[in-house]
């Protein structure tokens, strides 16, 4: 694109500091160690080694450098001992605070937001993945347009100059403006595209389970472990963030059940609002589906946090009235049998335990589902002609036939069907 400079990456690692301020905000169970180990987790995951943490306590954020000015000298000398070539903050900095820090420490300044950016550019496999993620640095980076802007070659390489975090800062408002509006349409394309291809399933009659859960809990472990799916599995924060569907049929009274399992991108405290906005075609998918299930790490420190963290998000997305089952994933790293105890999800209509990882409890899985299936199906007994056999077939693959006998003039069943089958049955 005219106008725009690009600069090559460099891959030497970068050695972090992690840099957060507690304001006390206990109301909302903000636990600042537990969200600088997952920042940690972010910064590995974008290929820095985190060398020190600095914690102050403060009632706010200093509207100028974030810390305030004692902290800022701690911090210098923390830079000197550790060789640190840079420093992350775990809140989203101001443009302000981010040039103020710059300035005052000689190094580069990155926030929690940046770093997940870069990572979602790293990982996005998908066309629009890929749209999604340079939308939302490119909004991110215009926000921080001020004056001439401060050139990105000055970060060199790493964190953050990876997608579009090539193009300088300072280019045109103008020239960025028209690559959003540019990226926005071309999205609008893809989810057109989408919508499409939803209506063609909801018009077959297959459930539709959508499968969320914090970042690295085992969702992509499970689709495969459930469909033979061979999605990229790997223990990292947002190893996957593009949305696959995939079928599972299993075996059941009636014989055979289809279901589809849509994945969707794992959530995270702080999920920067760019983000939300760009993968909400995505995050939607949620929304369509019929009923949800929620992966829990469940021997997370953090779980009942991320828990929460989940039932937010999904209330941010207008998602209610959905049934929800609940697998606490990952017990076989759970050794103390009262650790057990405390797995409950108030929210979950059943819960199960499994290892999704090494198949225990898995069986379960299948007559779980078929529990909510039957709770929202409806019994009946009917003679079907001969020539309604598209029905039949129909039924076979969305209910649950539970009698079946070949008459002379049609096919008597006994079934549960959905209340759709069931009002073009009566």
């Amino acid at each position: 694109m005219a106008g725009l400079t690009m600069h090559e990456n460099k891959q030497e690692t970068e050695y972090v500091i992690l840099v957060a301020v507690d304001t006390g905000e206990t109301d909302d169970s903000v636990d600042v160690e537990a969200s600088l180990d997952e920042l940690a987790e972010l910064a590995e995951t974008a290929g820095a080694e985190v060398v020190g943490r600095l914690v102050q306590k403060l009632p706010h954020f200093n509207s100028s450098t974030y810390i305030g000015s004692g902290k800022l000298e701690e911090l210098e000398y923390m830079i000197y001992e550790t060789g640190a070539t840079g420093i992350i903050t775990d809140d989203e900095l101001s443009p302000a605070q981010m040039h103020n820090l710059g300035t005052a420490l000689d190094i580069k300044v990155m926030d929690r937001t940046m770093v997940i950016l870069d990572i979602f550019a790293a990982h996005a496999r998908t066309a629009e993945g890929k749209l999604q993620v340079e939308l939302a640095q490119l909004q991110y980076r215009l926000s921080r347009l001020t004056g001439k802007g401060i050139s990105m070659s000055r970060l060199g390489g790493g964190i953050g100059t990876r997608g579009p975090g090539e193009k300088k800062l300072e280019q045109d408002r103008r020239v960025i403006r028209s690559r959003v509006a540019q990226l926005r349409r071309e999205l609008r394309d893809v989810v057109s595209h989408r919508e499409l291809t939803r209506k063609n399933r909801e018009s077959g009659t297959d459930p539709v389970f959508a499968v969320v859960g914090y970042t690295n809990v085992g969702k992509s472990t499970l689709l495969n472990a459930l469909t033979g799916a061979d999605i990229l599995a790997e223990d990292k924060l947002f190893a996957t963030l593009d949305t696959t569907t995939r079928a599972f049929t299993y075996k059941n009274e009636g014989g055979k059940q289809r279901i589809l399992l849509t994945d969707t991108v794992g959530f995270i405290r702080k999920l920067p609002h760019n983000l939300v906005d760009a993968f909400r075609s995505t995050l939607e998918e949620v929304c369509y589906a019929d009923y949800i299930i929620h992966v829990v790490d469940a021997s997370s420190l953090s779980r009942d946090d991320e828990i929460r963290i989940v039932y937010e998000t999904l209330d941010m997305l207008g998602v209610a009235g959905k049934k929800i089952i609940t697998l606490f994933n990952k017990m076989d790293r759970i050794e103390n049998p009262d650790d057990r105890l405390g797995l409950i999800d108030k929210r979950a209509v059943k819960t199960l335990m499994i290892s999704a990882k090494f198949g225990d409890g898995m069986d379960r899985i299948p007559e779980v589902i078929d529990a909510i299936l039957r709770e929202d199906r409806k019994m009946i007994e009917v003679v079907l002609s001969y020539k309604d056999m598209s029905l039949l077939s129909e039924i076979k693959r969305s209910g649950e036939i539970l009698e079946e006998e070949y008459l002379e003039d049609g096919v008597r069943i006994k079934c549960f069907v959905s209340k759709d089958i069931y009002g073009k049955l009566i």
